[in-house]
């Protein structure tokens, strides 16, 4: 195994492995793009496939990596859809798996868990959500799964038994200060001005798990619109249609250079969990507006014990207002947050290099870590 500054040093060397990575969201771009690197780089040979989801193509695109495309209609969030895109990616990866055999299949994914069952190969299923909060992922895709890697806070039911919990979120394997710098230069690009700023996100929450969830709505956009302006500037991204009337808002932004626009922002309103999450952990304040809140383990602790956001479900749009507000009025708030951050930052890991290790050294690194959950924090 390669000696990375002494943290490896306890397992033999590697064994240079074939990987598959299974990414069916842009999220999941993001939170194995340095693994997939470091592992690309020590000489591992590394296959990506991908489903048609958002701006998933484009990010690869950008990142120059290459991947197939195997879904490249995408799915409907349908029970029909979801059961017809499920067999359709089964197939597919069984048929690249038979030709590329890997030594092992990672992702967050249901295809990779059932695949790897089928063939005998090693399955690692990387997710943050509780598994009460996505019960049809966790029933078609835990039960199959060789192990589960989730945050400590992830209650993952049932399954906690084959879990590898880990002091972290899916956003510091690309967030944390390690692995990013926000560029000055990238958000000069986009925001010319010095003002202040703030970003709206208008999630679909069109997703089989999402049914009965609502966020934020045309009034409550234009609320928060007249509550800002004010104060600074307003961008929107959106993966719904905008009404007309939100369209001066658009921010035009490469989705590979959005953390960079994320990190200068003042403050971060929307009703995309994602998003909340990376404002975040970039020390950013966040509110966070739909029905999740209270259900996601990570997101509340990002909240209730680390003080960088605020949850508020869809009934309480008046709540929101008024935490805005606050936050609009709050003294000294950039340091405030900044410290907020440096607090969480001291007790995570930097889950990408963590994340690196365990795929390399499997499986001993899993039986050295479930003897030492410590050895985590050589990542931190």
């Amino acid at each position: 195994m390669a000696n990375d500054n002494n943290q490896t040093s306890i397992l033999k060397p590697f064994d240079l492995m074939k990987i598959l990575f299974h990414l069916g969201h842009p999220a999941h771009f993001h939170l194995f793009k340095n693994v997939i690197s470091k592992l690309s780089s020590n000489g591992h040979t590394i296959a990506i496939l991908i489903k048609k989801k958002d701006v998933l193509e484009d990010l690869l695109q950008a990142s120059g990596l290459k991947y197939h495309n195997i879904l490249p209609l995408g799915r409907r969030d349908t029970k029909l859809g979801i059961a017809m895109g499920m067999l359709e990616s089964d197939y597919k990866i069984l048929i690249f798996s038979l030709k590329f055999k890997p030594d092992l299949l990672i992702g967050t994914s249901y295809a990779i868990s059932h695949i790897g069952k089928l063939l005998g190969i090693p399955s690692l299923n990387v997710n943050e959500d509780d598994a009460k909060v996505v019960p049809l992922y966790s029933k078609l895709s835990y039960p199959w799964a060789t192990h589960i890697l989730s945050p400590v806070v992830c209650d993952n039911d049932k399954w906690k038994h084959k879990t590898i919990f880990y002091e972290g979120y899916h956003e510091l394997a690309y967030l944390h200060p390690d692995n990013f710098s926000p560029s000055i230069d990238i958000l000069k690009k986009y925001i010319p001005n010095e003002k202040p700023f703030f970003l709206l996100r208008f999630a679909k929450l069109n997703a089989h798990h999402d049914k009965g969830i609502c966020g934020i709505n045309d009034t409550l956009a234009n609320k928060i619109i007249d509550l800002l302006k004010p104060y600074g500037s307003i961008y929107i991204t959106s993966e719904r249609k905008l009404a007309s009337e939100f369209e001066p808002y658009r921010l035009k932004v490469p989705p590979l250079e959005l953390h960079h626009i994320m990190a200068y922002a003042s403050i971060y309103i929307g009703d995309s969990q994602t998003m909340a999450a990376e404002s975040g952990v970039l020390g950013v304040p966040f509110i966070r507006f739909n029905d999740f809140v209270g259900r996601i383990g990570y997101l509340k602790e990002l909240e209730e014990k680390y003080c960088l956001g605020f949850g508020i479900k869809s009934d309480q749009p008046e709540l929101l207002l008024e935490t805005l507000k606050k936050l609009l009025f709050m003294q000294d708030r950039a340091e405030v947050f900044a410290s907020r951050r440096t607090i969480m930052l001291k007790d995570k890991i930097n889950v990408a290099e963590f994340l690196s290790w365990l795929i390399e050294n499997y499986p001993d690194s899993i039986t050295q870590y479930k003897k030492d959950p410590k050895l985590q924090f050589r990542f931190h």
